[in-house]
């Protein structure tokens, strides 16, 4: 099949990569010019593990090609995902300002029938929204449909994600695009997953459903955590307790410091917009934003529990949201850094892959190319997030580089005994 892919994010270049390979013909859209000539020279402008492979593979083979012209990318492909950021805007909506010039684009140069397919998250409605605005540009009137097709792709396990998804979500009330968006994933159905068939409206509120939901489980144990430090209970533990239960399961029951990343924080607060749009009940969510907010200062908390700040040197390990990825945004090691720095700390700081992105979003910050020498001399380490090779560091030879042997664990990896037998002033999480 002939496709474009809108948007050249995580979600547009995984989603493109990953259709190319599979047989297709894929034309990559971006405005952003510079990013297309870097891509086009088999440049990837992100960090995700096993896609470098593939994608140079099908610029080399001609079913992967990039281009910054609206009229190319809509005229020469059948089917159109749609793949642009949705930000909050200042009222903590969902900004479709992308969304709508993309589909603007489409009703300019649709030159016959046409799929259209939003894998941005969205708020229910946008699909009536984005008909609406083709119809309004078109210069003649031509058919096309649009569909519903969220995107369940985790930053640093998205190609995994993409060729072995737990299901398939498509909301269509048109048979034949139904009978399209069937064939395009038949090849990834073959494996056992399911698509799911379901109407617009719904496809588009499982999305910020499932994200609202995974978000809650994650501020629950947050939650728990500061009874479990009160009590000299051990969150581990209870977790692991909870999980046993087949009708909770493991996942996602690990408390820290905070979700971050481009999906759980905007969409938890939109979700929370549409319900009161809606005059629905929004309680539950805003706990959920609000639990997450304090907690990416529950690591400041801590140290200023152990230590005066003014004049000390500390040191981050970790600044992605999360491991396997160089994706900083709405990342609690944002907030730490601009916190500690408020209170006259210096900073050290290491990541594995995103101290470049960090770089243009933090001041005053020194990085460093290991973590040793990010610790050597500071005061304390806060562990930001959970890198494998931070999990099996020989601990005693950092405590010998620092000034003070402090540790905040903020994702709870290590195994507070071993530290403090070995002389570190250890706090964890609900630990």
């Amino acid at each position: 099949m002939n496709m474009t892919v809108v948007g050249t994010g995580y979600v547009g270049l995984v989603t493109g990569t990953g259709f190319a390979n599979l047989g297709n013909k894929v034309i990559c859209f971006d405005i952003d010019e510079d990013k297309i000539d870097t891509l086009s020279k088999g440049e990837l402008t992100i960090y995700e593990p096993g896609l470098e492979e593939i994608f140079k593979r099908n610029i080399k083979t001609g079913r992967l090609i990039f281009t910054s012209d609206p009229q190319k990318a809509v005229r020469e492909s059948s089917i159109i995902f749609v793949c642009v950021g949705t930000p909050c805007n200042d009222i903590q909506e969902a900004d479709l300002t992308s969304v709508e010039k993309v589909a603007k684009q489409i009703g300019k140069f649709m030159n016959g029938y046409k799929v259209i397919i939003n894998k941005s998250t969205v708020p229910v409605g946008t699909a009536e929204l984005v008909k609406n605005i083709i119809e309004a540009n078109q210069r003649k009137k031509i058919d096309f449909d649009v569909v519903s097709n969220p995107e369940f792709l985790r930053e640093g396990a998205a190609l995994k994600d993409f060729e072995n998804p737990d299901r398939i979500i498509v909301g269509t009330e048109s048979k034949k695009a139904e009978k399209i968006m069937v064939s395009l994933y038949r090849s990834v159905a073959r494996t056992g997953r399911p698509i799911m068939l379901t109407d617009i409206k719904s496809a588009e509120i499982i999305k910020y459903a499932s994200n609202a939901m995974l978000a809650s489980r994650i501020s629950f144990m947050n939650q728990l955590s500061f009874l479990c430090d009160k009590t000299g209970a051990n969150i581990r533990d209870v977790s692991k307790g909870l999980g046993l239960d087949s009708r909770i399961g493991p996942r996602f029951l690990h408390a820290g410091i905070g979700y971050g990343g481009s999906c759980f924080p905007k969409d938890v607060k939109a979700l929370i917009s549409t319900l009161k749009k809606y005059e629905c009940d929004s309680d539950l969510f805003e706990a959920v934003d609000r639990i997450n907010e304090k907690q990416k200062s529950v690591a400041v908390e801590k140290l200023k529990s152990v230590m005066k700040l003014a004049k000390t040197v500390i040191a981050i390990w970790g600044l992605s949201f999360k491991p396997k990825t160089d994706d900083i945004r709405e990342a609690p090691s944002i907030r730490i850094i601009g916190e500690l720095q408020n209170l006259g700390a210096t900073i050290h700081a290491y990541d594995p892959i995103a101290m470049e992105n960090a770089a243009k979003a933090l001041k005053n910050v020194k990085f460093f190319e290991n973590p040793y020498d990010a610790a050597k001399n500071c005061d304390a380490l806060v562990v930001v997030t959970e890198w494998d090779e931070f999990r099996n560091i020989d601990m005693k030879a950092v405590k010998s580089l620092m000034k003070k042997p402090v540790v905040i664990d903020g994702r709870n990896i290590y195994d507070k005994d071993e530290l403090k037998k070995l002389g570190f002033t250890y706090l964890g999480i609900g630990r």
